[in-house]
């Protein structure tokens, strides 16, 4: 059997595959055999049993594995730090994943992956759209929970309406923000409303610090005013950019736009050097400090540069979201809609929100962490099962 190389070995695992082994903390980032692995575990494991199948007796060398609401039917864990800086931008391509069953919405998911988990604090992105939900469903996000982070829900086209348990009521809408603060735990509902015929937008988490990781639940909204210069339309809704500065608190240093570029159109933003920055493409491609960012790649940009530049090179206006921060600097755990620090943390969460939901929201539950969801008509989704292994720290 002739020796496989890293690139082989990846490439025939699936990201299913992937998940797992990051699950089970099998996926160190130097050289990994096959033989070393618990094979029992391997096996009882329905995802990765052709996987052993596949490579059993090869040599797996040298495969680094870093690594709008979560509705994955097998969500996996994962512990998501940041990556030592780079003097050249980083291209990331997205992953495919479908939000529940087979009639389900699917996203482009760029954040996390396992390249790359973090920019800054931001630590998920979903890009969508645009899809034709006009003789269909369109979003329909029963109640569910949230912890130790931020959503932003930002829309290029479509309109969805927001509800939570500590009583807000809002429309998503292009061009405006939507910021909900989960801290110490949220629920809320997503729904797109019935006049809207085509879904397109963005779904982006931000990792709370852990200083303040239990804060009171909070929404904002707000709709940043677009400013033009010379063929470039910025809308700044989180940080600073350009002399246009947000209103809107966060408790990481972050940076939010939305960035327009005409055809032809080229810009030097002044921007921290001890950020971090990543730009998602939503529309055209644009050039990234000489590196070509197709359609829903992520150019990111280590800290160490005090200007970030764009070009538009095609015919048609390009448009894109630029997102960056300071180093988070912290390792954190996601699973499913949860964020944590520890395994157990995730567990307890899981926990809390399955008795809430079994109770009915009655308020019998004590020290009731997420609560009713007032004006939704539905029951709430429930939280999927939790993998049989642990997730152990690493870094």
């Amino acid at each position: 059997m002739r020796r496989l190389s890293a690139d082989d070995v990846w490439d025939q695992v699936s990201m299913r595959e992937y998940d797992v082994l990051f699950t089970l903390s099998l996926a160190p980032s130097s050289s990994l055999r096959l033989h070393d692995l618990n094979r029992e575990i391997l096996l009882s494991q329905p995802s990765l049993s052709r996987l052993v199948e596949r490579l059993e007796g090869e040599v797996m060398t040298g495969g680094r594995m870093d690594d709008m609401s979560n509705l994955e039917a097998q969500p996996v864990e994962q512990e998501c730090e940041g990556h030592p800086a780079e003097s050249e931008i980083q291209i990331l391509t997205p992953r495919d994943v479908p939000l529940g069953g087979p009639r389900a919405m699917r996203v482009r998911r760029t954040l996390p992956q396992r390249e790359r988990s973090l920019i800054g604090g931001w630590c998920f992105a979903d890009h969508y759209g645009p899809d034709d939900v006009g003789s269909g469903p369109g979003m329909h996000v029963p109640p569910h929970p949230h912890t130790g982070l931020q959503t932003v829900s930002w829309l290029f086209t479509g309109e969805i309406e927001h509800r939570d348990s500590i009583g807000s009521h809002a429309m998503v809408r292009p061009g405006e923000l939507n910021l909900m603060t989960a801290g110490s735990g949220i629920a809320h509902s997503e729904v797109s409303t019935p006049n809207t015929k085509v879904l397109h937008g963005m779904q982006l988490w931000v990792a709370l610090p852990d200083a303040a990781r239990d804060t009171a639940p909070a929404f904002v909204h707000y709709r940043p005013e677009p400013v033009t210069t010379d063929g470039v339309t910025l809308s700044v809704f989180l940080g600073s950019l350009a002399g246009e500065t947000s209103p809107v608190s966060t408790f990481t240093e972050l940076l939010g736009a939305e960035v327009i570029l005409d055809p032809g159109a080229e810009i030097a933003l002044d921007v921290d050097r001890s950020h971090e920055h990543g730009v998602i493409v939503d529309q055209g491609s644009v050039v990234l400090r000489g590196t070509t960012v197709g359609w829903a790649e992520l150019g990111y940009q280590a800290p160490g540069f005090g200007k970030l530049t764009l070009r538009n090179p095609g015919s048609e206006p390009a448009r894109l979201l630029l997102l960056g921060g300071k180093p988070l600097g912290e390792q954190v755990i996601m699973w499913w809609n949860f964020m944590g620090r520890t395994h157990e943390e995730i567990v307890e969460y899981r926990r809390k929100w399955q008795a809430e939901l079994a109770s009915g929201f009655d308020g019998s539950v004590p020290d009731r962490r997420f609560g009713v969801v007032p004006g939704y008509d539905g029951p709430a989704l429930p939280a999927p099962e939790l993998p049989n292994s642990t997730l152990r720290p690493r870094g």
